[in-house]
């Protein structure tokens, strides 16, 4: 049974203006999209990070970004609504829109460089990661029955290819409001596998009663190895881009940006404990030969249905995190579309499926075809440059100052209305130098792993 149904593509946009979209969104939900957002890829590359920085700077730099992305997104909650934080009438329901209220249409266009170019690549890091959790749940099956020192060798192409299938497929759902199932199932299988990882590091140091590593870190990395880690470390902690698109979805009283900043710290900070316990356990367990690549990098081989399992929660959660960085491109074009072809048939008519047994559905052509050329497109990005920790460093790297701290200082000076040089401009002004320094260095050490990796 097809139903025509018209429109479709303004479903999103209406959060851009006053109460036409209904938002039921709590703390929890505001939670639940965080988590799906955070915890992602970047955590199992967390104990290679720790390994080469040490026992010091390596706890030590998963305090600092967790702490930044706490400031940054404090400050960016307040941003939402204007001209008052808490009871403005006026909303900035999306980063990119509170970039240009607050700082003017020059200083959006650059933001949207930076902005897409992190959605974009968190979709290639998530089909890169994805294609490896598959593979390696095939290889410890052939590990298991072969046993450990047999050529266990599978590419990655065609588990790319199948993860971009069913991305082309999830892209139908409609928008951001849409997802909380998914939401929510991705962060259920995030913790399930982050608590896999700290399980197996841990019995790992029981069983040999050993806590190996040092100090230092690995003594054969170079400055450019833990400048990549640094970059893999700020990639772990990448959802200040999606504060105001998930403030957008809370209900109100009590205010928005009260409700989100208790999200954000109650989110940071699970984080940050299971990065605690993946990133040293891991290195406490595996000491200089840690994998760069916790559950896939095969430190643990046994007992393989295990690490076959936790693997599966990883595929099931990007498939939540792809969307998650996807719907606010999509969102964007779609409203883009809406301002260019008001009046457009094809632009804005939907049709409603109903098959047997499954609950109905809606398709939107225009939808249909863009979507599935951007999943095909992040899909050759990934089977193009498939190297896991050196493409989050650059994602990290490249994104941290700009869109985690430059940015949200700016909007939150206007916001304020904060004088120059005055106390609070200065540590603002400090605090944004520090992180373009630690993002130029991040960015260059990962870059070079890139290249090692590509032509060395």
């Amino acid at each position: 049974m097809v139903e025509h149904q018209v429109p479709l593509l303004g479903s999103f946009s209406s959060s851009d203006h006053g109460e036409a979209l209904k938002r039921t969104g709590t703390m929890w939900t505001a939670v639940a999209h965080i988590i799906t957002a955070v915890i992602g890829s970047g955590v199992l590359s967390l104990a290679w990070s720790v390994a080469q920085l040490g026992w010091i700077a390596g706890p030590l730099s998963l305090i600092f970004f967790a702490g930044i992305t706490i400031v940054s997104s404090f400050l960016l909650c307040d941003c939402y609504r204007h001209p008052d934080p808490e009871y403005g009438p006026n909303r900035n329901p999306s980063y990119l829109q509170a970039v240009k209220f607050f700082l003017g249409e020059k200083s959006q266009k650059l933001c949207r460089i930076f902005a897409y170019e992190s959605f974009y690549g968190a979709g290639v890091a998530y089909t890169i990661t994805s294609a490896i959790s598959m593979r390696a749940i095939q290889k410890a099956n052939c590990y298991h029955i072969e046993g450990h020192e047999a050529k266990c060798e599978y590419g990655d192409n065609f588990y790319m290819l199948l993860f971009g299938a069913v991305q082309i497929v999830m892209s139908q759902i409609p928008d951001f409001h849409s997802l909380i199932w998914l939401s929510v199932l991705a962060a259920i299988m995030s913790f399930s596998y982050s608590f896999i990882g700290f399980g197996l590091g841990f019995a790992q140091v029981i069983e040999t009663g050993e806590i190996k590593g040092s100090i230092s870190g690995v003594p054969a990395a170079n400055l450019g190895d833990k400048f990549q880690a640094l970059g893999d470390i700020a990639f772990a902690y990448p959802f200040t881009l999606l504060v105001l698109e998930i403030q957008d979805t809370l209900r109100s009283p009590p205010s928005e940006n009260k409700t989100m900043k208790k999200a954000a710290m109650t989110a940071t900070s699970l984080a940050t404990f299971f990065y605690f316990c993946c990133g040293c356990f891991g290195y406490a367990a595996f000491g200089n030969n840690t994998p760069g690549n916790i559950l896939t990098g095969f430190g643990f081989y046994e007992p393989y249905w295990l690490i076959g399992f936790a693997n599966a929660c990883i595929v099931l959660h990007l498939i939540g995190g792809y969307q998650i960085y996807s719907q606010p491109v999509f969102s964007l074009f779609e409203r883009w579309l809406e301002e260019k072809y008001p009046s457009s048939g094809y632009m804005n008519t939907s049709y409603k499926f109903k098959l047997p047994l499954l609950p109905p559905f809606r398709i939107n052509l225009c939808r249909l075809w863009y979507r599935t050329l951007y999943v095909i497109s992040t899909t050759t990005v990934a089977m193009m440059f498939p190297y896991f920790n050196q493409v989050l460093g650059v994602l990290g790297s490249l994104n941290f100052w700009p869109m985690s701290i430059y940015f949200p200082v700016e909007m939150y000076l206007v916001q304020k209305k904060i004088s120059p040089w005055t106390t609070k401009w200065i540590i603002l002004n400090i605090f944004s130098l520090l992180g373009l320094i630690v993002s130029i260095a991040g960015l260059v050490g990962s870059v070079q792993g890139i290249i090692g990796a590509k032509f060395g």
